[in-house]
C-alpha cells in the first residue's frame, strides 16, 4: 500500500484527490492538511463515507506521525515549496499540481530533490488530453510557427497565465527553435490601444487568460498560416478529468530519480 498525504485537501482539487485515493485499492490516505475545516473528517468533506483521517494544520507534525510516502499537494503557490521542502527532508516524495511556482523555487525544488536522491513529481495538468495538446501543439509549430495559446479557467483561480499555457508556450518554442523557424514579426507600427490587449508574451508565444464562472479548465492552441488556421482544443469540464493522472504520479514518484516536470514523462 502506498501511504498518501494531501496538502490542500479541503479545496477542490484537494477532496478530489480525496475520493481517487481512498477509491485505489493499492493507496492508503493516511494524513489530510488545510488552513480550512480542521478537526473535520475527509471523507466527510470529499462526499464520501468517513476516512477516519482528520483535517489538520501541521504538515510537518502529520508527516511525522502518519509516515506518508507521498505527498500530494494541491494547496497555494505560496505553501508549494515549503510543503515540498519538508517532505523531502522526511524522506518523502512530493506530487506538486499547484501552480505558480517561481523558476528559481522549481530550481530549488530541483536541487534538493537530487541531494536527497529522492523521486519528485510537478505538472501544470494531470489530464492525459492536455498533455497530448502539447504535444500536438509542439509538433505542429514546427510547420505553421506563428501560434497564440488562449486559456480559460475558473474565476477563482489566482494566477495568470495557467502552468498549461506557460508549459505549451515554452515546449513551442522548443519545437520552433529546433526547427529553425520564427514567427511572423508584428508590422511596424503595431500597437495596444488597450495594455495587455494582445495577451502576454511566454517565450514569444501570445498567452490571453480568461477568468470566469462555469469554466474548470480548457485551452486553444490557434496556429495561422497562409489561408488556413489549425486550433488545437482541450476541455477538462470536471475535475476527475485530472485523477487518472493524480494516481499515475503517485504511483510511479518514488521509482523517479530527483525531480521530474511533466505527466508526458511518465506516460
Amino acid at each position: 500500500m502506498i501511504r498518501v498525504a494531501i496538502c490542500g485537501a479541503a479545496g477542490r482539487m484537494g477532496r478530489e484527490v480525496t475520493r481517487a485515493v481512498s477509491e485505489a485499492e493499492d493507496m492508503q490516505l493516511v494524513a489530510a492538511i488545510d488552513l480550512h475545516h480542521i478537526e473535520e473528517d475527509v471523507g466527510s468533506l470529499a462526499g464520501i463515507a468517513l476516512l477516519g483521517v482528520k483535517v489538520e494544520s501541521d504538515w510537518k507534525a502529520a508527516a511525522l506521525r502518519a509516515r506518508p510516502d507521498v505527498m500530494v499537494d494541491f494547496s497555494v503557490h505560496t505553501a508549494v515549496l515549503p510543503n515540498a521542502l519538508i517532505a523531502l527532508e522526511l524522506g518523502i516524495s512530493p506530487v506538486i499540481g499547484t501552480t505558480g511556482l517561481s523558476e528559481e523555487e522549481v530550481a530549488r525544488l530541483e536541487t534538493t530533490a537530487k541531494e536527497r536522491k529522492i523521486g519528485a513529481f510537478l505538472a501544470p495538468n494531470f489530464a492525459i488530453g492536455a498533455v497530448l495538446m502539447m504535444q500536438f501543439a509542439a509538433q505542429a509549430a514546427r510547420y505553421l510557427p506563428d501560434v497564440e495559446i488562449i486559456e480559460l479557467h475558473h474565476e477563482k483561480k489566482v494566477d495568470a497565465p495557467s502552468g498549461t499555457a506557460m508549459l505549451t508556450a515554452q515546449r513551442i518554442a522548443e519545437a520552433r527553435r529546433a526547427a529553425g523557424v520564427h514567427p511572423t514579426a508584428a508590422p511596424e507600427g503595431a500597437f495596444e490601444k488597450a495594455p495587455g490587449a494582445r495577451g502576454g508574451v511566454v517565450d514569444g508565444v501570445p498567452v490571453h487568460s480568461v477568468r470566469l464562472p462555469g469554466f474548470v479548465a480548457h485551452q486553444e492552441v490557434i496556429l495561422g498560416g497562409v489561408g488556413q488556421t489549425l486550433t488545437l482544443r482541450h476541455d477538462s469540464t470536471d475535475r476527475r478529468s485530472f485523477m487518472p493522472g493524480v494516481l499515475l504520479a503517485i504511483r510511479k514518484v518514488r521509482s523517479l530519480s530527483g525531480l521530474v516536470v511533466g505527466l508526458e514523462n511518465l506516460l
